[in-house]
């Protein structure tokens, strides 16, 4: 079956699976492969729950019509993807950058749904597989589509690229993430770069902040809509972030100044696409960040900034400064260690030792493996969670603000058990 004939049985219902636990009547089931799974194994089972088809690459799993066998599962979902995508004449965002990217594309999907009927990207579903079914997830009712897309390797974004084919982009930011797989941070710039090089060569548009001279650099010859923070004046962030655009003060419920990007960011994209400066203001206000981003939660008597979903040298540093100009006075820190970061694990993690420590922080706290190998003065220090939870430093912490902050992989969220 060539993706024409596929793509008309997906346009049946726009509906594309590819977990069996969450399998929706008249969708078609995917049957991926993973290290640890082989999705062909659950393509009888998915029709069985209501599936319309099942798309397989093993001939043995082959039950009836119903299975199409195809060479390769995966890029006939990445093929089929682009070939709806050519049929949406919309306008598609895609965004990515080192920090802040799953906030700023949930912010710009509040503030263009105010006046669009969009749909953006699911949670962080950013990659080879979350891409494609983010674009299938789109039908004939959306007008516009919001697309983030994630990398740790060169040429990673460029793929999605392909797949996507955006006509706007934006860049969150250029930092120290996931050195691992781009081996410095001008490996990082140039692998982000490749969504300005697509949007270069295909007459797309980018929207940048003028006050980021890399960003400014690396887009040149782009159509561009410019923002700074002469448009979108920064206020305050204390702890949350206060914006003014026009005439309108834009208060939300995001922590700390490292936000005002993204912010900023939503404005810009809203204002546009032409969705009015009140609208803006109450997507952006009634916005509530989720999943360990920069929670604010009230425990006892003590103020609780988490932010534990994920970090790398640039969001920490950034986390840190923030920290230290909020007014409170007993302030706590919890640091967990940062990964992917490869041979520059030790350095920057060093760094972001001395740099905490630097702060006079009433107490602070470093987790984990790397942190526990630097030479980290006046902080209490742990090799790893366990450790760490059968000490008794922590204890007797009260009218404290805290902030929280680590990789996803040290899931410091459990520390709210804790305090």
């Amino acid at each position: 079956m060539n993706i024409t004939e596929l793509y008309q049985l997906y346009t049946q219902t726009y509906l594309v699976d590819t977990d069996t636990r969450k399998i929706r009547k008249g969708a078609i089931f995917f049957a991926l492969k993973g290290d640890n799974f082989n999705g062909n194994e659950f393509a009888e089972k998915s029709l069985k729950s209501g599936a319309n088809y099942a798309v397989i690459d093993e001939e043995k799993y082959k039950a009836d019509a119903k299975t199409i066998l195809v060479e390769n599962v995966l890029e006939t979902l990445q093929k089929l993807a682009n070939f709806h995508r050519k049929q949406l004449a919309i306008p598609i965002i895609s965004l990515t950058g080192s920090n802040g990217k799953t906030t700023t594309k949930e912010l710009i999907n509040a503030v263009l749904s105010k006046k669009y009927a969009t749909m953006a990207t699911a949670g962080n579903l950013n990659n080879h597989i979350g891409v494609p079914l983010t674009l299938l997830s789109m039908t004939p009712k959306t007008e516009i589509g919001i697309v983030e897309m994630g990398a740790n390797h060169l040429k990673e974004i460029e793929f999605l690229c392909k797949i996507a084919e955006p006509t706007y982009g934006l860049i969150t930011n250029f930092g120290k993430a996931h050195l691992e797989g781009f081996g410095s941070v001008e490996g990082v710039v140039k692998a982000k770069s490749e969504l300005y090089d697509f949007l270069r060569l295909n007459n797309g548009t980018v929207f940048i902040n003028t006050d980021d001279e890399l960003q400014l650099k690396q887009s040149n010859g782009i159509n561009a809509v410019e923002f700074s923070n002469m448009v979108v004046k920064f206020m305050e962030a204390n702890p949350f972030v206060k914006v003014q655009f026009k005439n309108v003060i834009i208060e939300s419920k995001l922590i700390g100044k490292y936000n005002y990007n993204n912010i900023a960011v939503a404005v810009a994209v809203g204002n546009h696409f032409n969705v009015s400066e009140t609208d803006i203001k109450n997507a952006i206000e009634n916005y509530i960040p989720a999943n360990n981003r920069s929670q604010l939660i009230q425990k006892g008597s003590n103020k609780i900034i988490l932010d534990a979903y994920n970090a790398n040298p640039s969001s920490m540093q950034a986390a840190l400064e923030n920290f230290a100009q909020l007014k409170d006075e007993n302030k706590v820190v919890f640091l967990g260690d940062m990964f992917e970061l490869g041979k520059d694990s030790k350095t920057e993690h060093e760094k972001i030792a001395n740099l905490v420590t630097s702060y006079h922080f009433s107490k602070v706290f470093l987790i984990g493996k790397a942190f526990s190998a630097t030479n980290a003065k006046n902080a209490f220090v742990s090799e790893s969670y366990e450790s760490f939870k059968n000490s008794t430093n922590y204890s007797n912490i009260n009218n404290a603000t805290i902030l929280i902050k680590g990789s996803r992989g040290m899931a410091l969220e459990r520390l709210l058990d804790l305090l």
